[in-house]
């Protein structure tokens, strides 16, 4: 079994870049949420090219820092949390990996001791 398998139906979007913004890969739900960009196609082009500021300068800084980035969104009433994190290779950063994840309009928080 592939050990990446899971990601390809993971039910969250799933992009990854490298350090230059170059997307690498996306995942099957990544795909379809930016089909009308070109979907699949994506693969190979720099995200960068894809935001208007001040994402672009944003993404720069999060490819140049290493740091997270996480939030939430709402678009065509879908709520979402957004998490862009560095990914490493051999220790190394090595680019950015953004998950997309549906929040539900209700949603439980506990508070663990």
């Amino acid at each position: 079994m592939d050990t990446n398998q899971w990601i390809k139906e993971f039910p969250g979007a799933i992009t990854i870049c490298d350090l230059k913004g170059v997307m690498l890969e996306m995942n099957e739900r990544a795909i379809r949420a930016f089909e009308a960009d070109g979907g699949i196609k994506l693969i190979g082009t720099n995200l960068l090219d894809c935001h208007p500021e001040p994402s672009r300068s944003k993404l720069k800084d999060l490819l140049l820092s290493g740091e997270k980035n996480i939030y939430t969104i709402e678009k065509n009433g879908v709520r979402k949390l957004i998490y862009q994190s560095p990914w490493y290779k051999n220790g190394k950063h090595a680019g950015l990996v953004e998950l997309s994840l549906e929040i539900p309009v209700e949603m439980r928080h506990f508070v663990r001791v």
